[in-house]
């Protein structure tokens, strides 16, 4: 309590802070501002991720003129690998199908998995806005969502919400597709390789490098974009940049895979180190555990081990052919837990029945089929067949199926202390599923600091850069050390759009 009540007192100065140091500029840094830039916007939007998106369209509709940059060549970054699964709590969805939530049981999953490092007025505010922008989803992006609402490791309810597509180019492509109606260029292969902050303290644009090509540092075209207004910094977390991850994180090198795809990169998080911006909690950085290790990237038999074993059935250890931590719990948990076993020479498999992959048919449509095709999730007919595949004991792999059962029924897991999901039921004779897993760098909580209202703060001053925000991964403080699933997507279309209402009112300097 003591430390909870220290953070909050601290954060009552950061909030004073922008009255003291008004107007002053960071000692930092500052930019030859061009006579008159190339284009002009009010608003311009690094990114176009979920809350890259997000950003623009909240702009947009509070009638700002507004451009997005993406330095790739596809539009989504790492969201257009996404889940698509958004924590909602107390939604609309939850209250139709009776379900008891809030944005406090939330906010109280979230500083406890975050282990209290994230900040709880950030935590507040998207926690209490997601129902919200859920809806804003619907109306105004036109994204629709499958109404089975599940669980996910870390949540105390049933609160998550998946796309009907499966994936985030469910929220992706109906948003550009509203974007692009609204007439907002969506421009790829535009490189930011500098903000542009006056001697004023004010960040008046950017420069970018049109045409560019990842992996050629140099290429494209140089250009100055202005931003009347403000300029959003939406461009994601550096979960592929070996070097810079492992600089913060040695054990995180070359030879640990990632989810994310290869523009996951520091770049726009060094410049805006290098303009003032502060940057926080950079070293927490988060592996998926349940990945399978015969797939590229994230795959898709994550969702198997996700959700057929975690919520439907259990996760084993080849070396005891016994469980080996809750399956329910966050994923720094699981991920030390999987790590342990691979590195003893095991295997850690995620392990289900029928009734738990039709549960991921209703959640997931279509994707068992091709995880089966793919190899990626293998089919015994009976313990005797997986206990004879992966070396293990068949008299254990019995009794740990048993033991489950026997928890199930009573709802209690005294040896790791996991909940049991409503619809869970006992696991039969066979046939069994399993995926192996294998963790791989997913989330970096860290990035640079803001305020609650988005707006990007100063290492000198701690107040708000003018003409400056920020939302999504590139931001720090929020989920702390630990991110729970499902809140990522909450926290990019929550601070996106409040980062594209924020910076649309902000005043014009020119």
């Amino acid at each position: 309590m003591k430390n909870i009540q220290r953070r909050r007192l601290l954060q009552g100065a950061a909030a004073a802070a922008p009255a003291l140091f008004a107007g002053t500029a960071s000692a930092a840094c500052s930019d030859p501002i061009p006579p008159k830039f190339d284009e002009m916007h009010d608003v311009v939007v690094v990114g176009s991720g979920f809350s890259g998106l997000a950003a623009a369209l909240a702009a947009k509709e509070a009638g700002a003129d507004v451009v997005v940059l993406e330095k790739m060549a596809f539009l989504g970054g790492n969201s257009s690998l996404s889940g698509g699964m958004m924590a909602v709590p107390g939604s609309s969805v939850q209250k139709a199908q009776g379900i008891d939530d809030s944005p406090e049981k939330l906010e109280a999953d979230m500083e406890r998995i975050g282990l209290g490092l994230g900040d709880p007025e950030h935590i507040k505010f998207v926690c209490e806005h997601a129902a919200e922008a859920f809806e804003w989803t619907k109306s105004a992006m036109g994204v629709e969502w499958n109404p089975h609402l599940t669980g996910k490791g870390g949540h105390s309810a049933e609160r998550c919400l998946i796309t009907t597509q499966g994936t985030g180019q469910g929220i992706i492509v109906p948003a550009v597709k509203k974007l692009k109606a609204l007439g907002v260029e969506l421009r790829t292969r535009a490189f930011m390789e500098a903000v542009l902050r006056d001697a004023d303290g004010r960040v008046k644009g950017v420069r970018i490098r049109e045409g560019y090509t990842f992996g050629k540092p140099g290429s494209g075209t140089v250009k100055t974009v202005g931003a009347r207004r403000a300029v959003v910094l939406c461009c994601g977390g550096f979960g592929a940049d070996v070097k810079y991850r492992e600089r913060l994180d040695p054990k995180l090198g070359a030879a640990f895979l990632t989810t994310n795809q290869p523009g996951a990169t520091a770049e726009a998080l060094r410049e805006a180190s290098r303009i003032g911006a502060n940057v926080i909690q950079a070293d927490w950085i988060q592996c998926l555990p349940s990945c399978s290790p015969l797939e590229k990237g994230m795959g898709i038999a994550t969702h198997f081990a996700s959700i057929s074993g975690s919520l439907f059935g259990f996760w084993i250890s080849t070396l005891t052919g016994e469980r080996f931590v809750n399956e329910f719990g966050d994923r720094k948990l699981c991920t030390d837990a999987i790590l342990r076993i691979i590195n003893r020479g095991g295997e850690a498999l995620a392990f289900s029945d029928d009734d738990g992959v039709k549960h991921l048919e209703t959640l997931r449509p279509g994707l068992f089929a091709k995880m089966l095709a793919a190899g990626t999730v293998e089919k015994f007919d009976d313990a005797e067949a997986l206990a004879r595949a992966y070396k293990m004991d068949v008299k254990t792999l019995k009794a740990t199926v048993a033991q489950y059962n026997t928890d199930l029924a009573k709802k209690t897991d005294p040896k790791f202390g996991r909940r049991f999901d409503r619809a869970a039921k006992p696991i039969e004779s066979g046939p069994y599923y399993v995926s192996r897993m294998s963790p791989k760098v997913h989330h970096t909580m860290g990035g640079v600091a803001t305020a609650v209202t988005t707006a990007v703060l100063d290492v000198s001053t701690d107040a708000p850069i003018p003409g400056l925000f920020a939302a999504g991964e590139f931001t720090g403080g929020i989920h702390g050390a630990v991110r729970i699933g499902a809140c990522a997507v909450m926290d990019c279309l929550v601070n996106g759009r409040e980062a594209g209402r924020q910076a649309a009112a902000s005043p014009a300097w020119s």
